[in-house]
Parts: C-alpha cells; structure tokens; sequence
C-alpha cells in the first residue's frame, strides 16, 4: 500500500474488504436475485486530519466503499477498523457510541433533507438523538461554520439555494463534533460557482476542526482541489493509490490516465479546437 502511515495515526482502515449485492437486474419471476460482487479486497488506510479523494466512473464502486465504511451496507468478508477499533461485525447497539463520530454528507440534499423542517430542526435532530445539550447553541455554531446565517433555522428547504442546502447537510454533518466525515459527490449537481464555495468550506472545515474526510467523486478536477490522497476505483478494485501530487502528475494505472484525458479544459483552444 501506497504512503503507509504510522498505526497511531490512522482513524480508518480497511482490510481484504469486499462487498456483494443482490443484482435485481437479472432476478428470477421466482426465487431469490443472484450475488454480484461490488468491490474485491479494498485495502486502505486515512489518516488522521487528512482528505481521501475516492474517484472512479460509474459502476466502479466507490459508493458502495463509503457506505461499506460507515457500516451502512454490510461487508461480506473483510475486516474494517475505526480509530484501532474493529466494527465489521458490531451491533446496532455496539456501534451506535461510534455513530456520532463518523458521519456522512449525501449527494442530494433534497433527498436527504426533511422538506417538511426547517433548517434548525434539522440541524437539530441528530443532536437531540444523540442526548446533546445547549442543542440551539450547536445549532447556531454549525450554521457559523459552513457561512450560513443564523436565520436561516427558520427557513425550509425548499427556500434555499443548491449550494445553501448542501451546506446545510455539512452543517447537520458537523453538528455532532464528529472526526470522519464521509462526502459522497456533494457537488456533482450544483453549478461552478456553487461547487467553489462547498468545497472551501470542507477546506477550512478540515482545517479548522480537525476533520478527516474521504471525498468521493467522479470529478479527478474536484478531487485535485481537495485531496491529499487518491484512490482511484474501477470495477470494484483499486487500480492505483498515492498522494494526490504523484497521482495527478505521473499516473501509473491507464484507467487514471483515461480520467485525467477526461477532465475539461478551462481553453478550447488547447484541445485544438
């Protein structure tokens, strides 16, 4: 593995992990859906405070990884650690001490946020689950922190922004003090402008409270900007692995360097256009 980091210093960690789901695609009239498998031998390491960029295309698994991660979809062989802590097989019950201190920010925040609360309310319920008190006080310091106005509690989602709404799922994120937070293509579906801002507030985020993050995308471009580490994914197996200057700069595996010819560029001119 690419880039080992001490033991001590490494929150989550991930070993021979594979993931297998029913393809409902191919599900008898009758009888249960065959096994397919998602991700094959996934080892990695993320080290405290640092950002893990986890790119691929469609299909190649990365989602699954995540969700694998945070126990949301259950492995099928594999261990995974968290802060030197095996939770591949812990209970509801056992991990929920741990839930606080990983969290996860969706792609769509109109999804993901109750359309029927308010801001404040949302913000609010996983402190109130989690038996949190001065709740209004957190409510108002998480706002702060992702640049969103106070007043904004009493709005719904539906009143604000794309990018406003996202930041309000960072804040929900951040609300519990947790110290890895997973990002799963949070800014796939805003506009440049809007992609800019979120992205300078996980920034500081990390910065500022510490955080370690694991940001998926398909967008190497984002990831750049972002990342100290890449982990580029492709059909359920890690195809290369590094900091984010060695895997930009000199890409080993073609997949990469078929990801990197993907990125846009900023002048059509230099396509030669």
């Amino acid at each position: 593995m690419a880039n080992a980091a001490p033991k001590d210093n490494i929150l989550f960690s991930a070993r021979s992990l594979e993931v297998a789901l029913p393809d409902m695609a191919a599900k008898p009239l009758f009888g249960k859906a065959p096994m397919i498998r998602i991700l094959n031998g996934i080892d990695l390491d993320i080290s405290r405070g640092s950002v893990l960029g986890i790119v691929g295309g469609s299909g190649s698994g990365k989602s699954t990884l995540g969700r694998a991660l945070l126990r949301l979809i259950e492995p099928t062989a594999g261990a995974i650690e968290f802060d030197g802590r095996d939770i591949t097989h812990l209970s509801e019950d056992a991990l929920r001490p741990t839930r606080r201190r990983m969290q996860m920010i969706f792609q769509d925040p109109m999804s993901s946020l109750n359309p029927r609360r308010r801001v404040g309310a949302i913000i609010a319920d996983p402190l109130q689950m989690h038996g949190f008190d001065n709740v209004t006080g957190r409510v108002d310091d998480a706002l702060d922190h992702v640049g969103l106005p106070r007043g904004f509690r009493s709005r719904y989602p539906h009143e604000l922004s794309g990018g406003q709404r996202q930041r309000v799922g960072i804040a929900r994120a951040i609300a519990l003090k947790p110290e890895f937070i997973l990002a799963d293509e949070i800014v796939s579906g805003l506009d440049v402008s809007s992609q800019a801002q979120v992205l300078n507030v996980l920034a500081n985020l990390v910065k500022e409270l510490g955080l370690t993050l694991a940001f998926i995308s398909h967008d190497l471009s984002v990831i750049r900007r972002l990342c100290d580490h890449v982990m580029v994914l492709q059909r359920g197996n890690i195809v290369e692995y590094g900091d984010a200057d060695s895997v930009f700069d000199a890409p080993q595996a073609a997949y990469t360097r078929e990801l990197l010819d993907a990125i846009p560029l900023p002048d059509p001119r230099q396509a030669g256009w």
